[in-house]
This record gives structure tokens, sequence and C-alpha cells, in this order.
């Protein structure tokens, strides 16, 4: 079992420490009794855990344990020895270094390199400890254009924000489907603050550089992985994603039929920030069929 630690966060939430591959340290929260069955959250590539806060809170709520991860790069999790280090096969390795620290098999949720990360690690070790996985708005094929999107939204301001209602701005520009945040203090766990004041976002930026998880780029090794994948698994798309398709849909189920499906209406490829309550009953109801509470 992960190391405990003091939780800056919400009461309801106790910090955990793991250590992931090359000893690298991962900052995760956990949420509910660490007996009870897990599910273990894994954001998004430039996302931090709070992605996850209110579909955790309510899967605790219901008897669960909740662990949100911070994966390598990312909110307060260690930062790799160079760009190579941020590969997608590292993520990967982090992620079974995980599930060996956890006391249970966990059900895996991840969201785009969450994912992936989740996909790659479980497809390639079908000896690794899971109990289901859950998929949010990826599969081995992605579209182009989307992708391309968020590498320019990631990549717009290198030199940060002067305020967070600069930092506001630019999130309701890219999050069409949500309003602008109102409460400006909430964005603060997202960014890390610089000793001239300014704001950045809340990851290395060598994890958008040349060498970084281009297995996104290798739908062969990621289908091979899918064919793999022996444990039960849920697809969640966002209905107005513009990185996956109804064809990449299609074509992932073709390699794993046996996988489950759902379309969330009014949400774009941040389904969790999108529409949280659709996306948390359709992971409950999942969870109900393959981690029953007993």
């Amino acid at each position: 079992m992960p190391r405990a630690a003091t939780s800056a966060s919400k009461p309801a939430a106790t910090a955990l420490r793991f250590v992931g591959a090359d000893g690298i340290d991962l900052c995760a929260d956990a949420r509910g009794a660490p007996g009870a069955p897990t599910v273990l959250f894994l954001h998004g590539g430039g996302q931090t855990r709070h992605a996850w806060a209110g579909s955790a809170e309510a899967l605790a709520a219901d008897g669960r344990y909740a662990v949100c991860l911070d994966l390598r790069g990312h909110g307060e999790s260690g930062w790799a020895d160079g760009d190579a280090g941020y590969r997608l096969a590292r993520f990967a390795d982090d992620l079974r270094c995980v599930l060996a620290q956890l006391d249970a098999q966990p059900v895996l949720v991840g969201a785009s390199l969450g994912g992936l990360t989740s996909l790659l690690a479980v497809g390639e070790s079908p000896g690794a400890d899971a109990r289901a996985a859950v998929l949010v708005d990826i599969a081995p094929r992605i579209e182009t254009g989307g992708a391309q999107r968020i590498s320019s939204f990631m990549l717009a301001r290198p030199d940060g924000f002067e305020s967070l209602a600069e930092v506001a701005d630019a999130i309701a520009g890219y999050t069409k489907q949500r309003s602008r945040p109102r409460n400006l203090d909430s964005l603060r766990k997202n960014l890390r603050e610089s000793e001239d004041g300014r704001f950045h976002w809340h990851w290395d930026p060598r994890f958008m550089g040349p060498d970084g998880p281009a297995e996104i780029a290798q739908p062969d090794r990621l289908f091979a992985a899918a064919r793999d994948l022996s444990v039960p698994t849920l697809l969640v798309r966002g209905r107005e994603s513009d990185i996956l398709s109804e064809h990449g849909v299609r074509e992932f189920l073709s390699h794993l039929p046996d996988a489950e499906f759902v379309d969330v209406g009014g949400a774009g490829h941040m389904v969790a920030g999108d529409r949280n309550d659709v996306f948390t009953e359709a992971v409950r109801g999942f969870l109900a069929r393959v981690a029953p509470l007993s």
C-alpha cells in the first residue's frame, strides 16, 4: 500500500504517494474507505487529478475507494528526466507500478492520455492487476484536427498568464460546451505560480516536446493492445468530440467486440467536465455490472 501524506485539498480527500517507474514520485488523492472496491482515475494530458473530483466524490459516497492519480509531469507528481520520459510507454510503466502498490484490483478510468495509458499497460501486460477499464473519449485512432486543436491550446501561452481572469478566458474559449468559470480561485489547483506572479499550466512543458507520447500516432500498436485487453471494458465518447469520431468508435469496437459503449450528448472531448452527471451515472452502471458492491 502507498504511504499516506497530509492532504492540502478538501478534508474528504487523503493524499497518497506512489513510486512509479525509475523511482519517480507520483501524487494521488483518495476518497472513501481503503478496503472498499477501488476505482483508479487517470486524467488526460495537461490535466491533473482534480479533473475527477466530482466523479470521485460521488463514487466514494456510493461506498467505493476512489483514487485520483497525477500522471508523471503533471500536478504534484515528479517530472521526468528528459523528453523521452514522457513516452506513452513510460506512463504505462508507471501505472503498472501503481497497480502493484494497491491492495486491491481497481477498475481503471482513464481519459485521453490516461485512457491510452490504461490500454497499453493492461493490453500489453495481461497480468497487470486491473479489474476492468473505462476509456474516456479515446481510442487507438483519433482525429488529427482535434489533436492539433488540443496541442495549439496547450502550447499557446508558453510565458503563462498575468491573472486568473486570463486563464478563465482561455478555458472558456477552448471548452465550448461549458460557461466561463465563475470561481477564479478554483482554477489555482490546475496552475503553478512562478516567482514573477505569472500563472502556468501545472504540467512539465517537456511533455509536449518532440519525444512526447509518440505512440499516440502508432494505432497498430494500440489496436494490438486492444485485442489483448482481457478485462471488461467500457468506451465513453463525448458526442461533440473532435478527437474520437463515430468511425473511430466502430473501428475500436471491431477489435474488442465485447466492450460496452456509451455516447454522451452535450459533451466534447472532456466528457467528465462537460457532463459530469451523465458520465458518472454511466460509470456507476458499468461498475454495478463488473465490480458490484457487496
